[in-house]
């Protein structure tokens, strides 16, 4: 349903987007992750339209973004991180408002509204005014706008930012029934385990580029498979090369003066790996069986922590 080739763009000397290539299938939430400054927002603006490429081509629903754009536009829908709501508006206005800019029919907006209303769980407030709105029931209406003329491609940057947690999975579980319905979604979020929740493939993007992308599986595999090891320890003069067979049985990941987090050669047993980690010619507190997270993946491949 979407797919990204070699996208660039540079705001001056600063590289936004770098060659960014990656795909989006329907019934799939694809999620593109990376910190703040990463290029996520630029690559979705990209995409919809609000700013064009330097180089790179874009294609949705097969046809180049650019030869046809009102074509793609009736394809997209997008829920941009920033609220896209009038506050003096009620609920239903604001989703009547965007249906009829989308290019529906009064009845047909009317008609639209209330049935998002009732999925969304928002009949009740539909008649309030937006400013009187949690940040949760904002965020549900300003997905629903994205939603009024039924698109079969949605963009959401960062849709559960900074509400509570019930509103969250509300909103993850409402965007898991439009995938399942066949919808393909692109999925930006700075939250790693809704990541891991929801999204069938993701990308992981650091200073405009594509480092890495796949199932979660897949990247974890990337770590040595379902788990490694964390050794705790005194390492700051330590040398693993002249530990007895350690580089032929493990492989480093990450090195700090008090840590070594190691990743098992082949498939031994864990308790087998434990035992000769405690075994090593070093000082060694503490060692930890640990399974990968996306934030691990990400380290590895850029060398900061997630947030930095």
């Amino acid at each position: 349903m979407l797919r990204v080739s070699r996208l660039s763009k540079s705001f001056g000397t600063l590289l936004a987007a770098r060659e960014v290539s990656f795909e989006v299938r329907a019934g799939e939430i694809y999620g593109l992750l990376g910190p703040n400054g990463a290029g996520k927002t630029t690559t979705l603006s990209m995409i919809c339209g609000l700013l064009r490429p330097d180089t790179g081509d874009i294609h949705v629903d097969g046809t180049n973004f650019w030869s046809e754009p009102n074509r793609a536009k009736r394809i997209l829908g997008v829920a941009p991180q920033d609220l896209a709501l009038y506050e003096e508006l009620t609920g239903r206005e604001n989703l009547e408002f965007w249906g009829r800019l989308a290019g529906l029919d009064r009845a047909t907006a009317v008609r639209r509204a209330g049935e998002l209303l009732e999925a969304l769980a928002l009949v009740e407030r539909a008649g309030d005014l937006v400013k009187n709105y949690s940040g949760g029931m904002k965020r549900r209406i300003n997905l629903g706008a994205a939603l009024m003329h039924r698109p079969r491609l949605l963009l959401l940057d960062e849709p559960t930012v900074g509400i509570d947690p019930q509103a969250r999975a509300r909103v993850v579980d409402f965007i898991q029934t439009l995938a399942s319905e066949g919808m393909a979604i692109l999925y930006t979020t700075h939250y790693l385990e809704e990541a891991e929740q929801l999204c069938h493939r993701v990308g992981i993007l650091d200073h405009g580029k594509l480092h890495a992308e796949g199932t979660v599986a897949e990247l974890q595999q990337r770590l040595g498979g379902e788990r490694f090891f964390v050794i705790e320890g005194r390492f700051a003069d330590a040398n693993p090369a002249s530990w007895n067979g350690f580089e032929q049985r493990f492989k480093i990941l990450q090195r700090t003066d008090r840590q070594i987090v190691a990743a098992a050669m082949g498939t031994r047993d864990p308790s087998d790996c434990l035992r000769e980690l405690l075994a090593l010619p070093v000082p060694v507190e503490n060692v930890t069986l640990k399974r990968p997270s996306l934030n691990d993946v990400f380290l590895q491949l850029t060398g900061r922590e997630w947030r930095d």
